[in-house]
């Protein structure tokens, strides 16, 4: 066959029902992975009753270490990770590095929810969006030959973003204690920086053919590490250890927002796979309006400000929506999921991964002849032990003394837990979780 008449046979193979059901289903995990994100942020609220964001940060991070080795257990089982692990070692140091990243920018994005609130943090730390969008187009072949409407949907996105972040910027003086906005601003704006540029090695696993998974099982050493460091850097293990005894009663709700993190944080990676990281990034940066819900209707942030304020951060958050929305769903074409499939090639190559088990995991599926992954009885071990360490502390706990109006609260977790639902429902039907 001609090398044109191939390529053309190929791209066109690309545009089936298949492909088209994956970047739905990309679409559906990013908007999941907003809401969980979204929720996970709001135990950081603790801030506001003493509490070091250091050491609101480390508990989170406790209980994200025992999520995310937890859950893959449970859905998959710890065979799946073995397996993985065989066919790329290489990428345990990229999720570790990723998972340093991730706790830097986590503690930052505490000290900017203490500064200026949950509500107007949130969308300015999502710029790493505009980041997503370089680093996929640089690295991994997004947006090669996408055509001149998804180019525009995608810059015209991210320059509405920007419009949005700057609005919420301003209104951010309003909100903030006396001198220390603009510390807040930057705060968010560097953890923005700092997961953008984290989702590079995110995406070189997934072209790689790892499971999600299996890379969140690794990526957790990394944040438990880094971040224990910077608590016993910043405060000494002295200070460290009389913060965690003093905040006993609270440890629960701060290990909860860990766990939720995890769970958003799964559903962000299948974005990243499936839709890839210049649109998956977007999608799940829709956790900015699911932030503005919790921050104005659970906290009450914004009670008795002025309208201007109002009108600043309702808008600057709508617009960076639209912006979302715009980048969301200008979907890949067939041409450009060819590019996709080079940079999967070319990663294959660098690491000597069978090109056979990339292309599978590339459709969601497992490679001819794999065997189907298993729960052992460690694995049913991982659960029980993080279940028992949670009802621990669940025992101990009690409810933080600051206004929550706890109807929205009822609200927010019945869409949150429906939107959970659905997508796994999907993703196990379409993919069964590869």
């Amino acid at each position: 066959m001609p090398i044109a008449q191939a390529s053309h046979t190929e791209s066109r193979s690309e545009s089936t029902p298949h492909l088209r059901k994956l970047q739905v289903l990309g679409v559906l995990c990013g908007l999941t992975a907003g809401a969980w994100l979204g929720a996970a942020e709001a135990p950081t609220k603790l801030v506001s009753i003493g509490i070091s964001p250091i050491v609101i940060s480390l508990i989170m991070v406790m209980g994200v270490f025992l999520a995310r080795w937890s859950v893959p257990a449970l859905v998959l089982g710890t065979s799946s990770v073995a397996a993985d692990v065989r066919r790329a070692p290489h990428l345990i140091i990229w999720a570790v590095l990723a998972g340093c990243l991730w706790a830097v920018a986590n503690t930052m994005t505490v000290f900017a929810i203490r500064d200026i609130g949950l509500s107007i943090a949130f969308p300015l730390w999502n710029s790493n969006s505009l980041l997503g969008i370089l680093w996929g187009f640089v690295f991994f072949n997004e947006l090669r030959q996408a055509g001149w409407r998804r180019w525009a949907g995608v810059l015209g996105g991210a320059l509405v973003m920007c419009v949005g972040a700057a609005l919420l910027a301003v209104a951010s003086s309003t909100q903030a204690p006396a001198g220390h906005s603009m510390r807040g601003v930057w705060a968010a704006l560097g953890a923005g920086v700092l997961w953008g540029t984290m989702y590079i090695p995110y995406r070189k696993a997934y072209l790689s053919g790892m499971n999600p998974l299996s890379f969140v099982t690794f990526f957790t050493f990394g944040e438990l590490g880094m971040m224990g460091a910077l608590a016993i850097s910043y405060l000494g293990m002295a200070s460290l250890w009389r913060q965690l005894t003093s905040a006993r009663d609270v440890l629960f709700w701060l290990m909860l927002g860990g766990f939720i993190w995890v769970i958003g944080d799964v559903f962000q990676q299948y974005a990243a796979k499936y839709v890839g990281i210049s649109r998956g990034i977007p999608l799940s940066n829709s956790n900015q309006l699911w932030g503005l819900l919790w921050g104005v209707l659970v906290f009450g942030e914004l009670r008795g400000s002025h309208a201007s304020t109002y009108a600043q951060v309702i808008g600057g958050s709508l617009l960076m929506m639209a912006g979302v929305g715009a980048i969301a769903f200008s979907s890949a074409t067939g041409k450009e999921h060819q590019h996709w499939k080079e940079a999967a090639q070319r990663e294959s190559r660098r690491y000597g991964i069978a090109p056979d088990f990339v292309e599978a995991r590339m459709r969601g599926a497992q490679m001819e002849g794999e065997a189907h992954p298993t729960r052992r009885p460690v694995d049913w071990f991982l659960v029980a032990a993080a279940t028992a360490i949670f009802v621990f502390f669940a025992a101990i706990a009690r409810a933080p003394r600051i206004s929550i109006h706890w109807g929205a609260v009822a609200v927010l977790s019945v869409a949150t837990i429906a939107l959970l639902t659905l997508c796994a429902w999907f993703l196990w039907r379409t993919t069964r979780f590869h």
